[in-house]
């Protein structure tokens, strides 16, 4: 048990070292966010000191670890996980449930949904459905796909009028996930969807009047009208469950007059 624990504890500084690099922080940086020196870092990541749990948590915290990875450094450090990672559909996660059910349906007929790490739809709703009025069923299949169904090409990528520019953004959103996060699902998602074909489309006619984006709109065809949107994502303040963690909302808001009167009738 002695040289069991002993090996895990060893194990852990090269993740930690790993997460340092990747943050582009040095020893002494981090020794001196953490309240510690640089030699007591070091000494963790070569091995020759084993981290308290304390301290595995507090490096995990200023390194920006994600909760799902602070499971892995405590126990590769010989420690249990802190972190939960409960079902969306447990139970105990009713009062979660509830209340993005109550969020999503308050922001109709703006579209709003909900996703997790890896951009399955936990929940969405009538504004997101208008969007997806004819998308093949085998796309609509469960478990849905926000990225899938935004730029596979018999989704919604041949309606999107600016696909170039917004394929590009969501392709750079999960760069920036991927090097966020050790997550192997993800990386194999974002190699199918950055697979996909880019169909190339006539020169779209621009709006009667020219708008002043804030942010990069999403302008996308619905029954024959143009209807430009500019997104937003929130997440959990400091979760306690890894499935808390991973979750995201993306509410569309209408980004032109138009757009705001035409779903207003629909609403």
């Amino acid at each position: 048990m002695t040289t069991s624990t002993s090996a895990a504890g060893t194990s852990a500084g090269p993740l930690l070292r790993a997460w340092r690099v990747r943050r582009g922080i040095s020893q002494l940086e981090l020794a001196g966010r953490a309240d510690s020196s640089s030699r007591h870092i070091s000494f963790i990541e070569t091995g020759r000191s084993r981290p308290s749990e304390e301290m595995v948590l507090r490096l995990a915290d200023h390194l920006d670890v994600p909760v799902r990875e602070r499971n892995a450094l405590l126990l590769a450090a010989g420690y249990a996980p802190r972190y939960a990672h409960t079902p969306i559909d447990d139970p105990s996660m009713g009062a979660l449930r509830e209340g993005l059910e109550r969020l999503l349906t308050g922001y109709e007929p703006y579209p709003a949904l909900v996703v997790d790490g890896t951009y399955t739809v936990i929940a969405a709703n009538r504004g997101i459905a208008m969007l997806l009025d004819g998308v093949p069923e085998h796309l609509l299949a469960p478990p849905l796909n926000a990225m899938r169904l935004t730029l596979h090409p018999e989704g919604l990528a041949p309606r999107i009028h600016n696909l170039r520019e917004w394929r590009g953004h969501l392709l750079a959103q999960m760069e920036r996930q991927i090097a966020l996060a050790r997550s192997a699902p993800l990386r194999a998602l974002y190699e199918e969807v950055a697979a996909y074909p880019v169909a190339e489309r006539p020169g779209d006619a621009e709006p009667d009047e020219p708008v002043p984006y804030i942010a990069l709109p999403l302008r996308i065809e619905h029954d024959g009208r143009l209807l430009s949107f500019v997104s937003s994502i929130s997440t959990f303040n400091t979760p306690m469950d890894v499935t808390v963690a991973e979750l995201a909302i993306e509410t569309f808001l209408p980004a032109d007059p138009a757009t705001v009167k035409y779903l207003r009738t629909l609403g």
